[in-house]
Order: structure tokens, then sequence, then C-alpha cells
């Protein structure tokens, strides 16, 4: 029987490109310094990413190749995005 996880099935989590950056960073936290076990840099962020500070709002434009990199309140990844 597979693991299902609520938010996090086959039909929403999107292309393999979303995938992957999700595996990449999924409860990690963004530093400007290097990439950690825990910890991803900033620096090896795609060109166009955006990174959304919890609690901030974020315009409704589409651009299918930004990826959007959402944070909880303690600076963790809580969600990943392509749009």
């Amino acid at each position: 029987m597979p693991l299902v996880v609520p938010g996090v099935t086959a039909n929403n989590l999107g292309d393999s490109k979303t995938q992957e950056w999700m595996s990449k960073l999924m409860g990690k936290t963004l530093t400007d310094g290097d990439s950690s076990e825990t910890a991803f840099s900033k620096k090896d962020l795609p060109k166009n990413a955006r990174v959304i500070p919890y609690g901030a709002t974020a315009t409704n434009d589409v651009e299918p190749d930004r990826l959007n990199v959402s944070l909880n309140e303690d600076g963790t990844v809580a969600k990943v995005h392509h749009g």
C-alpha cells in the first residue's frame, strides 16, 4: 500500500522539475553560505527563483519557469512550486 501524505500526493506534486526542487529544499533553511544537510545556499537557486518569506504576500503573476519557494515562520522551506 502506498504512503499517502495529506497535501503531497501524486496528482499535486507538479512536474519532474518541481519534484526535483522539492527533494532538494523541503524542510531546509535557505542560507547565504554553503549548502549542508539542513541548509540550502540561495546562490544555488535558479536565477529567476522567488523566495517568499512567512507572512509575505506575493503577486499573482505567473511565470511558468519561475521557482517559488515559500518559507515557514522558522525559515524552513514549506512549499515549492513553479509558476
